[in-house]
């Protein structure tokens, strides 16, 4: 299962959304692609001040606030449609 979340430096929300995504992270591991709009002028053309932006296995899932239990209650139910009870490797890119 991929987390997909498109965020920029001194963004606020960006670092709390990050948070939430990391604790659950820990608890239910996925891998976890981190995007800095900044650096493709059309990520940051087609996303501007909407973000954060979590995509969770391609689907928007999040914009702006990512809530703690909403999310894992996704990502739960990703597991269960894909079969898993838990990965066994946690993986994380930035781009």
């Amino acid at each position: 299962m991929v987390v997909k979340v498109y965020r920029k430096k001194g963004c606020t929300l960006c670092t709390k959304a990050s948070k939430v995504i990391g604790r659950v992270n820990e608890e239910m591991p996925f891998e976890l692609r981190e995007v800095d709009i900044t650096l493709s002028e059309d990520l940051a053309r087609r996303y501007g001040d909407n973000i954060p932006m979590v995509f969770i296995n391609g689907t928007k899932a999040f914009k702006y606030k990512v809530d703690e239990g909403e999310f894992r209650k996704k990502v739960r139910k990703e597991f269960i449609k894909a079969g898993l009870s838990k990965l066994s490797t946690k993986r994380v890119h930035y781009t």
